[in-house]
């Protein structure tokens, strides 16, 4: 009896309140499109150089125009940019701010800035960033040395921020992502590796997005020494960084439910999974080695229409077979989202390959988690009478917010 009531009071649910969720959700949307770009975003990264000179240390800070905005609050027109004017009055603020959480320390000391070379704003549209050029007193032989990066730690987006952090001490390389609650890298200088530090301030190679190459005078052959004293371990933190990215990735997540949400058997759910973990990682690789190179903004709006495609194929089409080939395609697309932010950072060869695996393997352990916690449920809802209203809901959600990024995105 009380089974028979609840599935009468669903279908009523449904029935009159449908559209009254249809209409929720575009209104929803709507409000979305209405707020400023310069609001909380998914993912905000810095690019940290660090140059380790027999005369000096000499530090490149690049941090994304959005994360400016959100810690000077200096977007006064709301526009969802820095207008010069903007850029000038809080130049000194975001100086400050920079210089409180990121921190440089030696033998345990945290060392001051002993000159501001440059700040500026680097306009390249969706890829603005700040510029900042510093100098801290030199390392000497046996001494450790420590970086860390505390911008965002007590905020919300504390998850969703990412240092990445490329050091060069003389033709040797480190790189670490600084990311979630590891923010700190860390290392001694040996005897034989002070030695082979340069004297020329000119070997240092800004780590920015519009960097085309590493120094040489740096990184000819350079091979990544491990040092004991390192507090973040390279692979674990490019693992967490892969684990990070897909799950503040609300665009890819959304795709995977749209992929797994229609009725399916279990040997269609693991040709999926399947298709998209092979796709995505081929073009992950390909796009990190530079053998292909897409732009971001025929990415990024593909992406969304590739969630608008998959919900309209689930309102539209009761039987789905056949749907691994289209996962492998839109898969491609994905792997090439996924690989923008170890593009920016000019990982040298000797450390690619593990860093790159630790990443992918990151990415991978998170989708098949959500991938185990999601067949359950589904196949609960798929024994459901009211499954087809479910999924037409859900995936109308889905294209309404696929729709809303495409049209963002272009």
């Amino acid at each position: 009896m009380r089974r028979v009531f609840f599935d009468k009071a669903v279908e009523f649910l449904y029935t009159y309140g449908r559209r009254s969720i249809i209409l929720l959700t575009i209104s929803f949307v709507l409000l979305l499109t209405m707020n400023q770009k310069a609001q909380a975003h998914a993912y905000s990264a810095s690019y940290t150089t660090i140059n380790l000179l027999k005369s000096q240390t000499i530090m490149t800070f690049a941090l994304d125009e959005v994360s400016v905005i959100e810690l000077t609050d200096g977007d006064v027109n709301r526009n969802g940019m820095l207008d010069p004017d903007e850029f000038e009055a809080i130049k000194d603020k975001i100086a400050s701010i920079i210089k409180k959480n990121v921190v440089l320390k030696i033998d345990g000391v945290p060392q001051e800035w002993s000159k501001l070379d440059k700040i500026e704003l680097n306009r390249k549209g969706d890829a603005t960033q700040l510029i900042l050029n510093v100098e801290y007193p030199a390392i000497q032989s046996s001494q450790s040395i420590s970086f860390s990066d505390n911008l965002y730690v007590n905020s919300h987006s504390s998850t969703t921020y990412v240092d990445l952090l490329k050091v060069y001490y003389g033709k040797e390389t480190s790189t670490s992502a600084l990311s979630d609650k590891n923010r700190t890298w860390s290392m001694i200088l040996s005897d034989s590796e002070y030695t082979a530090l340069s004297t020329d301030p000119n070997s240092s190679q800004p780590l920015t997005k519009q960097s085309s190459q590493p120094n040489p005078k740096t990184n000819q052959h350079s091979t990544a020494t491990k040092q004991p004293g390192n507090s973040t371990n390279d692979w674990v933190s490019f693992l967490k960084l892969g684990m990070n990215h897909i799950l503040t990735g609300y665009d890819h997540l959304l795709f995977l439910l749209s992929l797994l949400i229609a009725r399916q058997s279990f040997k269609q759910f693991v040709k999926v999974i399947t298709a998209f973990t092979i796709a995505h990682s081929i073009t992950l690789t390909l796009t990190v080695l530079g053998v292909i190179s897409v732009p971001s903004y025929i990415v990024e709006p593909a992406i969304a229409m590739s969630i608008c495609y998959v919900a309209l194929e689930n309102i539209f089409r009761k039987k789905i077979s056949h749907r691994w080939v289209l996962t492998f395609l839109f898969g491609l697309i994905h792997g090439m989202g996924f690989a923008d932010l170890l593009t920016s950072m000019h990982i040298p060869k000797s450390e690619l390959a593990i860093d790159l695996a630790s990443f992918n393997i990151g990415i991978e352990i998170i989708q098949l988690i959500i991938v185990a916690l999601l067949l359950p449920v589904l196949t609960f809802l798929h024994r459901w009478k009211h499954s087809r209203y479910a999924i037409i809901t859900i995936s109308t959600i889905a294209f309404l917010l696929g729709g809303f990024w495409l049209i963002e995105r272009i």
